[in-house]
């Protein structure tokens, strides 16, 4: 449920991995829904975790992904 919610707004890179290439208000707009929406339906196995990488992050691509030079997050 809460993967198909944030293939909305980014891909899948793994099964439990979405990249999300989107502003801060997004970015807020789905906290935001996690903590009031999705969180409370969460078992003990779920968990969340939102990587904000910035330009001080180094992040080296190989392959098709280096073509690729935006910034982005990954939701884990």
């Amino acid at each position: 449920m809460f993967a198909k919610y944030l293939s909305k707004f980014g891909h899948r890179i793994q099964y439990s991995v979405f990249e999300i290439d989107n502003s801060t208000r997004i970015l807020d707009n789905i906290i935001s829904d996690l903590k009031n929406k999705y969180e409370k339906r969460f078992s003990q196995e779920d968990s969340v975790m939102i990587f904000k990488l910035s330009s001080s992050c180094e992040v080296l691509r190989f392959g098709y992904a280096k073509n690729d030079e935006k910034d982005f997050i990954i939701i884990t």
